[in-house]
């Protein structure tokens, strides 16, 4: 079962990365349209669409693999003192109540919602000559069925959880860098880091 769990933890986490790259698309598709548009006044209408696609995409498909990491937003205040059990207990409550029907009502109606859309070869009414849309459309219910893929692993995990008193192991990734343990496993002091604090405003203050 394990193996089972962390097999569908790499698929997310393949999907978010790959679909992460429209950040670097984005950024560059940004930039080329502020230069034509100030630069060479030359504005495209496709612009805009374009945008808010590529942004649309990236955060729909990045959902399965933030859920794969345990990084979705919660009030977390005072759900980190709880034990083990009590987590699972309430993660899995809320699973039922909320995830489940939310997403899956997501998949569902994203399911009409693209097919009415390939129906009428859709396009953009923002400008007169609109990119198309029916393609965008159909990304939410295939990001949709990530999501609840993943959220039956969790809920797999909380049941697990509430059977063995401690969570499953689940994929490293990228952490948020803990800088006292960077401290320690580099030998640096508090002090050294003020002596080259000191330094640096003393070379700054020379320099003037």
């Amino acid at each position: 079962m394990q193996k089972l769990l962390l097999t569908i933890d790499r698929i997310s986490t393949f999907v978010g990365k790959v679909f992460a790259w429209l950040i670097v698309s984005l950024t560059f598709m940004i930039t080329y349209e502020i230069f034509s548009r100030y630069a060479l006044d030359a504005p495209h209408d496709w612009a805009f669409d374009g945008m808010l696609q590529m942004y649309g995409t990236l955060f729909m498909m990045a959902g399965a693999y933030t859920l794969s990491k345990n990084n979705m937003v919660r009030g977390d205040v005072l759900y980190g003192f709880f034990p083990p059990r009590l987590q699972a207990g309430l993660d899995l409550t809320l699973y039922f109540v909320f995830f489940l029907p939310g997403v899956s009502a997501l998949v569902w109606a994203g399911y009409l919602y693209a097919g009415e859309s390939w129906a009428i070869w859709e396009h953009s009414g923002i400008t007169a000559n609109g990119p198309p849309v029916y393609h965008f459309k159909t990304v939410i219910p295939i990001a949709g069925s990530f999501l609840l893929l993943q959220g039956i692993v969790e809920m797999i995990r909380c049941v697990r959880c509430l059977k063995d008193g401690q969570w499953p192991s689940r994929l490293q990734d990228v952490e948020e860098v803990d800088v006292e343990k960077l401290k320690k496993q580099t030998g640096v002091k508090d002090e050294d880091i003020t002596k080259l604090d000191e330094f640096v405003t003393a070379k700054k203050g020379g320099d003037r």
